[in-house]
């Protein structure tokens, strides 16, 4: 009979003590507790698509030959690291030596979600319209920057498509736009 209340009497130390190293880790340390708060908060931000950790071709375009033509050129993203989120339209910046442009998302095109295992790729489209080198309404474009969707980061790419039209006549409202990602292959 005295073993009964001895094994409920270390039960009861064992649940004691396992609930203080409890109460210790998490509230004994301010910084245990914020680093825990953090490391939940990384994975959410973790999943955004990286610049740095992709492999961009830019090209090969259909260029537009002549002033007032259209051309494309077609970016393709190939994740080379974690399983990541593409959410949103990529930031695209047109270059000049004194000035640059910002495009926006082409009329009427809504983004798309996409996941990107590593080795996957995605690809989005920017359309212009060709300028005439010297114009005022032209921005003679030297590089080409891309940053992705919630990451803040770009890279640069020179542009090698002669200079870009500007809209109404207005050269920091470059006549050019940016599609959504799509999956590349199956």
């Amino acid at each position: 009979m005295r073993a009964a209340p001895l094994a409920v009497t270390a039960l009861a130390a064992a649940l004691l003590l396992t609930g203080c190293s409890s109460d210790s880790s998490g509230s004994g340390s301010g910084s245990g507790s914020g680093g825990d708060d953090s490391a939940a908060a990384s994975p959410g931000n973790g999943t955004t698509c990286r610049i740095g950790a992709m492999d961009v071709e830019v090209g090969p375009a259909n260029v537009a030959p002549a002033a007032g033509d259209t051309g494309n050129i077609p970016v393709t993203l190939t994740n080379q690291s974690a399983e990541c989120t593409l959410d949103g339209f990529a930031g695209i910046d047109l270059n000049a030596t004194d000035s640059s442009a910002s495009l926006s998302p082409a009329e009427g095109t809504k983004s798309t979600k996409l996941t990107l295992a590593k080795g996957t790729a995605a690809t989005f489209t920017l359309t212009y319209t060709r300028g005439e080198a010297g114009a005022k309404a032209s921005l003679d474009v030297k590089t080409l920057n891309i940053a992705l969707p919630g990451a803040g980061t770009a890279k640069s790419y020179k542009w090698s498509y002669g200079p870009v039209q500007g809209r109404s006549d207005n050269a920091g409202d470059p006549n050019a736009s940016v599609s959504a990602f799509s999956p590349v292959g199956d």
